[in-house]
């Protein structure tokens, strides 16, 4: 018992000890702690950019942790735009019909960061996901899809600000 005890101590203190920082902490060095964030809707798909955008706000309160604010209030402002959707299928039965679809999602967010700085990435998730045998993709499936494949595209987004965070830290 007390060497579990002692390992767990020695856990946690070389932890403290090693400087481990969040990657929000350094996302805020960038962006602040409002963030204002819009989706511009795609007049092909306008029910995607709804799904997109409850993404993006999601990924605002969980990752950056920051506050979603007005345009004029915003330390930092973020354009987010669908660039595009597809689908391929990876697998297949005996017979040759699509047993499992990829879906792929483009964002380009253009992004004011604190110091107005303007920014464009362009970021790809993609998310697997099986159908039933000899059968087309139902709308829910489709939007499931595209719910994670954007917040895997929004979640590169996330790293890649945080890399820029962390080349600032003096």
């Amino acid at each position: 018992m007390k060497k579990w005890s002692l390992f767990f101590l020695f856990f946690l203190l070389y932890f403290q000890g090693c400087g481990y920082k969040p990657t929000s902490m350094f996302a805020n060095k960038i962006l602040g702690d409002k963030i204002y964030a819009e989706v511009e809707i795609s007049l092909q798909d306008p029910e995607n950019t709804i799904l997109i955008k409850d993404a993006l706000n999601e990924a605002i309160f969980n990752r950056f942790r920051a506050k979603i604010s007005s345009k004029e209030k915003a330390t930092s402002k973020l354009f987010v735009k669908l660039k595009s959707i597809s689908f391929i299928p990876i697998q297949y039965d005996k017979n040759g019909y699509v047993l499992a679809y990829k879906s792929y999602v483009t964002l380009e967010t253009t992004y004011y960061d604190q110091k107005a700085h303007k920014k464009v990435i362009t970021t790809r998730g993609d998310y697997d996901f099986p159908i039933k045998s000899n059968s087309v993709i139902s709308d829910t499936k489709r939007f499931e899809a595209i719910k994670f494949a954007s917040s895997k595209a929004i979640d590169e987004f996330i790293s890649q600000i945080s890399i820029q965070g962390i080349l600032e830290v003096p």
